[in-house]
């Protein structure tokens, strides 16, 4: 069990039965009343993020969940999911779209991420905080048109779009921040 002063951001905890992880958490020490840390979790099986409250200086009903972390090698999407192949015994790893969700925009075949495992059941997927993508469509950027800083729309060789400077072409290699979904930089590699 956890204590209230353990509750911090990104601390991964076990709360009736289910993983959370802690999103942010405020300790308040109201004038009048007893203290608190009011904490905002979001589920790692499902995405819901909800507020809970914890009376300070009391032991929590949080606990320490049963997680395990795996390096993978993406495959290959099919109707059902995503497969993905373990990096210590090569076996074959599917994983439900509903537990993949918006990360499958940066999966390129062959990119290391992590699986995260609750209870041993694949429950979520870790990307890397960047990955490179080839440019494939974009408009062309007006000559001239660089002293505003200005951003247009690209779409990626994954299929997702992205905001780019406006001196980007198709065929370039971007670095793009998976947690953000931002272009950081043309790829130097």
């Amino acid at each position: 069990m956890f204590q209230t002063t353990d509750l911090k951001k990104n601390l991964k905890i076990e709360l009736d039965d289910k993983a959370w992880v802690i999103l942010k958490a405020d300790h308040t020490n109201p004038g009048k009343g007893s203290a608190f840390v009011k904490c905002r979790i979001k589920n790692l099986e499902t995405g819901q993020v909800i507020e809970r409250t914890f009376k300070s200086g009391v032991t929590t009903n949080a606990s320490k969940p049963d997680l395990d972390s795996r390096e993978v090698e993406y495959m290959y999407s099919d109707p059902d999911g995503f497969n993905f192949m373990d990096q210590d015994n090569f076996e074959t790893i599917h994983v439900n779209t509903d537990h993949v969700g918006d990360s499958k925009d940066f999966l390129q075949e062959g990119i290391k991420l992590f699986i995260l495992y609750y209870k041993g059941k694949p429950i979520s997927i870790e990307l890397p905080n960047f990955v490179t993508l080839a440019v494939t469509e974009t408009d062309p950027g007006l000559k001239g048109d660089t002293a505003a800083g200005g951003m247009k729309k690209a779409i990626m060789e994954t299929g997702v779009q992205i905001n780019v400077p406006l001196f980007i072409k198709v065929g370039e290699v971007l670095k793009i921040d998976t947690r953000t979904g931002d272009y950081v930089e043309r790829d130097k590699g």
